[in-house]
């Protein structure tokens, strides 16, 4: 099938879905935000696989949900466009460039441990840094446009910073989500969708079986150990992001760092990593598998942490997709989605200070370095690798001049 066809709504084959979502998995820089940019003018505007309108009511399906927004979008025009095969082949085809990138940094880092090969990847944390501020400043503009939405985000970054924990980030979510539904007011989503290949009886089983490991992986961890405890610490981070992206940043902390798993100059490492390669940020689950030492790593660890982390945002957003057109006609529906994105905004900040900040800027130069990456990027409009070319080779250039010991 030729890459210039006329656009059309005709069913494709699970090849032509590996082979456009395998191009935009190498070529898919930018964090979420771009994804989203990128599925639209590929496959709305370019292929037509889908209209502008049922694009805007998958999108919003997304947004709703917790999870990898830009890949659970991947996985939904995968199915509809080739079935069950095709959403497989979306998944695959956009993640699989990423993973193999990140296990392939993971066993390379330990043998860049000194001197210049340390200052580089200190320089790794600061393109994080740059990046999640990025991050904070477009949501924030987009997401808490009025007073009420701006202090929902503010109130949950004073009370993440305040009492840690993986327990007041979820109640966060979920009192910004019941104020959002009561005050907020928002545009239902428009453009009914076709008939999903599964009925909703099948949906209601996936939403039970994604629910039911949430509760019942815990219990297998407590019973069994070993890498039931890695599938459930990164299952359960995958469950519990709204607005994926940079904001799985303190899920992951508080599933790999507080353990002792993955140490937080190692974490932060391959979170800057992450930066300097295409497709989702949830990949970065690949690299922390492989580098754990908890009850599984290296290779096993890596496949198990990157299913683990994906799974449960694929069987909600397949679980939901039967009772979507109804459900995102109601304005209540809508609201709690803008209570929720205004806390993901909250969250996103408290994690640029905790870890990015306190452990990326020691000195002044670590600053001036990330701010030249922020202008890069924010002003500039460079791709996400020239941030990480800037920041390593200046990270370097200043432990060259022994401005400072990297960390």
């Amino acid at each position: 099938m030729s890459d210039h066809q006329p656009p059309n709504h005709d069913q494709g084959s699970p090849w032509e879905v590996l082979r456009v979502f395998g191009r935009l998995g190498l070529s898919s820089f930018g964090g979420p935000i771009a994804h989203l940019a990128y599925f639209r003018e590929e496959l709305v505007q370019r292929r037509g696989w889908i209209s502008e309108e049922r694009y805007a009511n998958l999108l919003a399906l997304c947004q709703f949900l917790p999870g990898p927004a830009s890949s659970q979008l991947g996985f939904c025009l995968g199915l509809f466009r080739a079935g069950w095969l095709g959403a497989f082949a979306a998944f695959a085809a956009f993640t699989l460039p990423s993973v193999l990138l990140l296990v392939c940094f993971a066993m390379l880092a330990p043998q860049l441990s000194g001197g210049g090969a340390a200052a580089a990847i200190h320089g790794l944390k600061l393109v994080a840094l740059a990046v999640v501020a990025h991050g904070v400043l477009g949501m924030s503009k987009k997401l808490c446009p009025d007073p009420l939405r701006a202090s929902l985000a503010v109130a949950t970054c004073a009370l993440v910073l305040l009492i840690p924990g993986a327990l007041i980030q979820l109640a966060c979510v979920a009192g910004a989500g019941l104020i959002g539904s009561i005050a907020c007011r928002s545009p239902a989503a428009g453009g009914q969708l076709p008939n999903p290949p599964l009925s909703p009886r099948s949906g209601a089983l996936l939403i039970a079986i994604a629910l039911g490991l949430l509760a019942l992986l815990p219990l297998l961890t407590l019973a069994l150990g070993g890498g039931w405890a890695l599938f459930d610490a990164f299952y359960r981070s995958g469950a519990l992001v709204f607005g994926g992206g940079h904001v799985v940043l303190p899920w992951l902390e508080e599933a790999v760092v507080q353990p002792g798993w993955v140490d937080a100059d190692t974490f932060l490492a391959g979170y800057g990593a992450a930066q300097a390669v295409p497709g989702p940020l949830f990949s970065f689950a690949a690299y922390l598998g492989f580098v754990s030492s908890g009850p599984l790593g290296g290779l096993s660890g890596a496949l198990l942490a990157t299913l683990a982390i994906f799974a449960p945002g694929f069987l909600l957003v397949a679980g939901v997709l039967p009772f979507w057109s109804r459900l995102s006609a109601l304005p209540r529906a809508t609201n709690a989605v803008s209570g929720v994105s205004a806390a993901v905004v909250g969250l996103l900040g408290a994690a640029l200070y905790q870890p990015l900040w306190t452990s990326a800027v020691g000195h002044a130069h670590d600053l001036v370095i990330a701010l030249v990456a922020f202008l890069l990027i924010a002003s500039w409009r460079c791709s996400a690798l020239w941030a990480v070319a800037w920041c390593m080779a200046a990270s370097w250039a200043a432990w060259a001049l022994n401005l400072y010991p990297p960390s």
